[in-house]
């Protein structure tokens, strides 16, 4: 059966108007309207000329409707500085990898949302009450992906075509996501990933991501998050040299343009030390980049514990794209850099990371649906339902009772005015 919303979602990740469907299948813009308003079917052999055109498979167009993301529940960077069809095709990017995470919740129990909100508190607090309520203290985060999953965040690559976006994040029927540029650095991975934390903390309930105040308040989240007060106080960091923030940006896995920013607004540096350091940096090349960085990428622990669970059941990635109606090369690009390949839980290699998602045999059950689960020290075979599958992923140190995410309004709050790192 022809599902007309699958029409338009594909159509909009293509870039493509109406008309511009229309021209490229030979029919008129009225038909391609007239399929996508629920007015007419395209017969078999129009839509598999459609399917061609727009790259999918024809069951792609026979699936149910995808989750719709919101504009207005995304935290786009510079939402004006998008053209709609780069907007329309990042949101349908977004929606199709939903999809995805979809087809996973139906064959695994992933962690549940476990992400605080605090749109009152200042981004500094805010930081701070999140990492007490996720067990950090003043050490420096761990694999920042790990925790984001083991806390119920899916975390996404974006697709090659939407890079201009950055990242962004939204919450979609309470599950929080975050889609990640996976072709940056290590450091400025980190750094984005707490930044679309922080929109996911700050900008929830009654406030809507963005604004003029969004994107400062969002990068102070992400500073504080990343190298707390007191653990940096700790380290004696005043009047700090280009050297010294060298070698500290290691230990707090950041860039040294964002060390050098957050020593600054801890009063460490002073306004003209911290220019004379930026020119520094800039003239090594730390404005674009992180020369001779060690730091790897984070990877997925969730999904390469999914895969890896798949692939025993001679599920290949090729018959999870099949089941999900889209080709292999689409399905590469939602888990580009997150899925290792050769290096196990990717990132860099932190002490007792926490939390930390494990595979755990279960009592048996059916072998067709093996089961990621949130399982709690005290979980027995009866907690579970009599269709939970021979695998568990279980979360070592529980951080409290989930969060549900919600962003129906808006409420302008004012934050301190940072500079994006």
């Amino acid at each position: 059966m022809f599902t007309p919303e699958r029409l338009v979602l594909a159509r909009k990740r293509r870039r493509m108007t109406q008309a511009a469907l229309a021209a490229a299948s030979g029919l008129s813009a009225q038909s391609i309207n007239a399929f996508e308003k629920h007015r007419k079917a395209p017969s078999a052999d129009t839509l598999a000329a459609l399917a061609d055109i727009l790259r999918f498979p024809v069951a792609f167009f026979q699936a149910p409707p995808a989750p719709e993301m919101q504009l207005d529940a995304v935290s786009f960077r510079a939402p004006t500085k998008m053209s709609a069809l780069e907007r329309d095709a990042t949101l349908s990017s977004g929606a199709v990898a939903s999809t995805l995470n979809a087809w996973m919740e139906e064959r695994f129990r992933l962690p549940a949302p476990n992400v605080p909100t605090y749109p009152h508190l200042t981004p500094e607090q805010a930081a701070e009450q999140v990492r007490a309520a996720w067990g950090l203290g003043e050490a420096p985060v761990p694999n920042l992906v790990h925790l984001l999953e083991a806390n119920g965040v899916r975390v996404f690559s974006l697709a090659p075509d939407c890079l201009d976006a950055d990242a962004f994040s939204t919450v979609h029927s309470g599950t929080p996501y975050i889609f990640l540029n996976t072709r940056k650095t290590g450091e400025r991975g980190r750094f984005d990933a707490a930044h679309e934390l922080g929109h996911l903390v700050l900008h929830s309930e009654h406030r809507i991501p963005g604004g003029r105040e969004g994107e400062p308040e969002a990068n102070s989240f992400a500073s504080a998050f990343l190298m707390p007060r007191a653990g940096i106080i700790a380290q004696r960091l005043n009047d700090a040299s280009v050297e010294r923030i060298l070698s500290a940006k290691r230990r707090w896995g950041v860039s040294a343009m964002a060390l050098a920013y957050r020593l600054r607004d801890l009063g460490l540096l002073s306004e003209w030390r911290h220019t004379q350091t930026v020119k520094k940096l800039a003239q090594m090349g730390y404005r674009t980049g992180e020369p001779g960085s060690l730091l790897a990428r984070e990877s997925s622990q969730l999904l390469a514990k999914v895969f890896d669970a798949l692939r025993s059941k001679s599920m290949a990635p090729a018959d999870i794209a099949a089941h999900m109606g889209i080709h292999l090369d689409d399905l590469n690009d939602y888990v580009f850099g997150l899925v290792p390949v050769s290096v196990p839980g990717g990132g860099r290699k932190s002490p007792a990371p926490r939390p930390e998602l494990r595979l755990v045999h279960t009592t048996p059950a059916s072998p067709s649906r093996p089961g990621v689960v949130p399982m709690a020290p005290s979980a027995s075979a009866a907690d579970t339902e009599p269709t939970t599958p021979p695998f568990d992923a279980s979360i070592d140190e529980g951080v409290g009772r989930p969060t549900p995410l919600r962003r129906p309004g808006r409420s302008r709050m004012p934050g301190p005015q940072t500079p994006r790192r």
